[in-house]
């Protein structure tokens, strides 16, 4: 899972205070800080890099030093053999400070991408374990922005801004105090002339912070609109609102770039300024320098090492300006990073990590409301399901069947009450454990951009061939094997190159090849014209005599799957009985089942 974890272990998350994305965190120097153990794995090479730094930074500083002993030595004196000393020196000096500036760079390169690649990691982890009720409420484009663009830009504070930050603070006060203990009136000057460039820098550092922000944030809604899209484009095209799309875009596209223009715009009046500051100042100590010189105060080799050093400094001073945005946006990259690993794991392991051997489910007094939400999803829920029982969950839209379906498998957990597994509380069992007993087949499944039956495989990575051709044959999705490829054929993004059916025949496979104990059928035939369904139904009645079985249904078909029927009406279950029983007893059940041809004449 990477190496420098601090955030995050799979296995027992440390608590971390909550936060929702909305209202935004208020941004921290702390968020940043948080990254600084990742460093730890690398800190061999960070520390090899921060002393080729400061070495080269060294030899940096001394190369106006020769130049003044130089002048005043061996020209001044004419001395050949003096100036041939001092020059191979200076040649040693700056062939040390390229192979010095190599070597660092080749040294940060390395550690900064390792720690990029084991936050990617840990962020990625982090985002499988937590709720469902979290990705409702965040938008993919949002995540994506995070987990692509915001640990860039941590990456090149850490490989770039971090270390010339350091570097140059430290060339500021050395030079600078070099220059006053080299002529000190001179040395005034420039250290007055910084007092503008600081102002300038606190000035603009809050405008392009909150530029900043702005601008990543509006960049994870042009992903999250590009994702939607390109996901929705049969939609969109089989309505013919392609122009519609396209101005949706248009509008966020448009926010990013004005945002960015301003940024610019802060970004060129802040480089303006520091510009001419230092100019300005290079000329005042050019005209006070020559006078001193003129006059015999200081020599000539002093006054051109002064300048030499003095003009060493404009690009550290410059670069400050530079540098704080960049600390600016990796901080923000970091408090957007942070949040996610602040969000809260919900739904964590429990202590018993065998999965149960029988499979008997029930549901006691079993309350459900989403954490934004003050109504109840489900309410005063009880049911009892034995060992290889199979029950029918049917009710109107909305009464709460996937809800209760979605609970089995703890993708939430209830709100009051508990649901047992061979008497066990699920929030007991560890999540590989309830997940190798509950198997859920969805209405709208899911399909990965891999192989078939790498797709097959998700619930079970250890199913044989011969498991994948039963599961196949249980869900009649023979047509795999006409694929270009057979089970090896790619399927594409999402199934999209797969019709509405043969994904859900898939997703059905898929469940069966899990062998669970609980087998949960979310209205998975509901996309299955009636022979295919008819061919499902008989060899569904097979495997669920060997596994207790939750069925979702709205067709009589499904429901004739059933041992027993349980009736939701408003998130509670008002009826348990037979087919039979509850279509002679409950006329709010007939009426659910009315439109169902099969149904018409079943008598009681």
């Amino acid at each position: 899972m990477g190496r420098g974890r601090r955030w995050l272990r799979v296995s027992g998350l440390r608590s971390v205070p909550a936060i929702a994305p909305p209202p935004r965190r208020i941004r921290s120097s702390s968020d940043i800080l948080r990254l600084l153990p990742y460093l730890k794995p690398y800190r061999v090479r960070w520390i090899a890099m921060v002393v080729a730094a400061f070495v080269s930074l060294g030899a940096t500083v001394s190369v106006p030093l020769l130049t003044k002993a130089v002048i005043d030595g061996p020209v001044r004196e004419k001395d050949a053999a003096g100036l041939w000393t001092l020059g191979l020196a200076a040649v040693a000096l700056l062939v040390t400070e390229a192979v010095l500036w190599f070597i660092r760079r080749w040294l940060v390169a390395r550690a900064t991408m390792g720690v990029e690649a084991d936050i990617r990691k840990d962020l990625y982890a982090r985002l499988q374990v937590l709720p469902m009720s979290f990705h409702g409420n965040w938008q993919s484009g949002q995540l994506l922005s995070r987990v692509m663009n915001d640990l860039s830009a941590i990456r090149q504070f850490l490989s770039f801004g971090l270390l010339f930050l350091m570097l140059n603070v430290v060339q500021i006060i050395v030079v600078t105090s070099i220059l006053l203990a080299m002529y000190w009136p001179l040395g005034v000057v420039v250290v007055v002339a910084i007092v503008p460039i600081t102002l300038t820098i606190l000035h603009f550092q809050r405008q392009f912070t909150l530029l900043s922000r702005q601008s990543q944030d509006q960049a994870g809604n042009v992903a999250t609109h590009v994702e939607e899209s390109a996901l929705g484009l049969r939609v969109i095209k089989s309505f013919g609102r392609e122009e519609h799309a396209y101005r949706g875009f248009d509008e966020r596209a448009t926010d990013l770039f004005d945002t960015e223009v301003r940024k610019v715009g802060v970004s060129a009046k802040f480089w303006t300024l520091l510009e001419v500051i230092p100019n300005i100042t290079l000329i005042i100590v050019l005209g006070f320098g020559a006078y001193a010189t003129g006059h015999g105060v200081i020599s000539m080799g002093t006054l051109v090492a002064f300048i030499t050093m003095m003009l060493s400094l404009v690009w550290p001073i410059a670069s400050l300006g530079f540098l704080l945005s960049m600390t600016q946006e990796s901080m923000t990259a970091a408090n957007r990073v942070a949040e996610i690993f602040d969000e809260p794991r919900t739904i964590s392991d429990g202590p018993h990590h065998d999965p149960p051997r029988g499979g008997r489910l029930e549901l006691i007094d079993v309350g459900f409301r989403f954490p934004d939400s003050d109504s109840w999803a489900l309410r005063h829920v009880n049911l009892t399901v034995e060992s290889g029982e199979t029950v029918a969950l049917v009710g109107a839209t909305g009464s709460g069947k996937s809800v209760l379906a979605a609970l089995l498998s703890r993708l939430h957990d209830v709100s009051e009450g508990a649901i047992l597994v061979d008497g066990t509380d699920i929030r007991e069992l560890s999540l590989p454990a309830l997940r190798h007993t509950v198997a859920t087949a969805f209405e709208d499944p899911t399909l990965f951009s891999m192989s078939v039956a790498e797709n097959l495989r998700l619930g079970n990575p250890e199913a044989t061939d011969e498991d994948l051709a039963r599961g196949i044959n249980v869900a009649s999705a023979g047509f795999v094997y006409d694929l270009p490829f057979g089970l090896d054929t790619r399927i594409g993004e999402q199934g999209m190159s797969l019709s509405g059916g043969q994904r859900q025949r898939l997703s059905l496979a898929r469940a069966i090849i899990a062998e669970p104990r609980i087998l949960v059928l979310d209205d998975t035939l509901s996309a299955l014209d009636v022979h295919t369904e008819a061919e499902v139904t008989e060899a569904l009645g097979r495997v669920l005599r060997d596994v207790t079985g939750i069925v979702v249904a709205h067709r009589a078909s499904t429901v004739l799957l059933a041992d027993r029927v349980a009736l939701l009406e408003n998130g509670t279950v008002t009826r348990v009985g037979t087919h039979a029983e509850l279509l002679a007893d409950a006329p709010e059940y007939r009426y659910l089942l009315a439109a169902d041809d099969e149904l018409a004449g079943v008598e009681p």
